[in-house]
């Protein structure tokens, strides 16, 4: 059950985006294109399409507020990371080619019973709800979202871990036939990311199913991934096929391919600068607005304590 707790980053419920804003299909459609143009709209309105789409828009958790304006639904669903079909941004068209439904995920590792699990009557057994998060890139862009889901601790619990079980290890999905940037043998496909089991179900963590008031569409990670706001985006992995409970810390994607530049923990934080540049500030998309970028992402109250006594560790790169 989630308490809500007055942080000091929050602002009045009244001062975020109405809802009434980003769920107003016409207006957004319009926006879009004036943007990008009426040949884009085709991919947005494909998650409404989903086996799911009936769960969609689900209440609101009041308890997540912004300090700034959501980002246009058309910009965020046009600007995206999936290496797996291309280095670009604009990878919104080829990441169509992602057969998302049926799904499904395999629960493995230091469990009292390996699983698996069809991805919609999973979506169906959970509670979803909208929360509204800051999203920081670790290449120093930013945007802020309605993300709909449920809490990761929920399905910890439905996996039932081992006690010797201390992170889970997460992957994507490997079809070089299908996503043409799996077949570049330079990356360590499929991607992987892990989190401690603490990490996995703080309250924040959430397994993300929609976006703005929808499905949420391919080119965002259709149609299960991971989201940790007070880390840089590459830890919130996209299209996750399976949850592996381990007992040593996992060797994740971007760590494995470059670790000077890719820690485990890549927690954000503005006076540890990238090695090529500096995470001060943050641009965000769709006004090219520059602003100070936050502790933890601005969550800090809500997860510094799991860090605790690691002053050791590179929790910040």
């Amino acid at each position: 059950m989630f308490i809500k707790r007055k942080r000091g980053w929050e602002i009045p419920e009244s001062e975020a985006t109405p809802e009434s804003v980003f769920l107003n299909r016409r207006t957004l459609m319009a926006g879009a294109a004036g943007l990008i143009g009426a040949s884009a709209l085709p991919r947005i309105a494909l998650a409404e399409e989903r086996p799911t789409s009936d769960l969609y828009p689900a209440p609101r958790n009041e308890g997540f507020v912004l300090d700034r304006d959501l980002t246009e639904e058309s910009v965020a669903a046009n600007y995206n990371n999936f290496y797996e079909f291309g280095s670009s941004k604009s990878v919104a068209a080829a990441a169509q080619r992602l057969e998302a439904w049926p799904w499904s995920v395999r629960i493995e590792g230091l469990v009292e019973e390996e699983q698996t699990l069809d991805v919609e009557a999973l979506i169906r057994r959970m509670s979803l709800e909208e929360r509204l998060y800051r999203f920081r890139c670790v290449e120093a862009w930013a945007m802020a979202v309605p993300w709909t889901g449920f809490p990761m601790a929920d399905l910890v619990a439905l996996a039932r871990p081992l006690s010797s079980a201390k992170y889970v290890l997460m992957e994507t999905f490997y079809e070089p036939t299908m996503a043409p940037g799996q077949r570049q043998i330079w990356y360590p496909w499929p991607y992987t990311e892990g989190l401690t089991i603490a990490e996995a179900t703080n309250e924040l963590t959430m397994m993300v199913t929609g976006i703005y008031g929808k499905p949420i569409a391919n080119q965002f990670g259709a149609p299960l991934r991971l989201i940790v706001p007070w880390k840089y985006g590459f830890k919130s992995i996209k299209s996750i096929v399976a949850f592996r409970f381990v007992e040593e810390r996992p060797m994740s994607f971007w760590e494995e391919l470059a670790p000077q530049e890719y820690g485990f923990w890549a927690n954000v934080n503005p006076d540890v600068p990238h090695p090529r540049w500096s995470q001060a500030t943050e641009r965000m998309l769709g006004t090219n607005e520059r602003r100070d970028t936050l502790l933890f992402n601005g969550y800090g109250e809500w997860v510094a304590d799991l860090y605790e006594g690691m002053e050791r560790e590179r929790l910040f790169a």
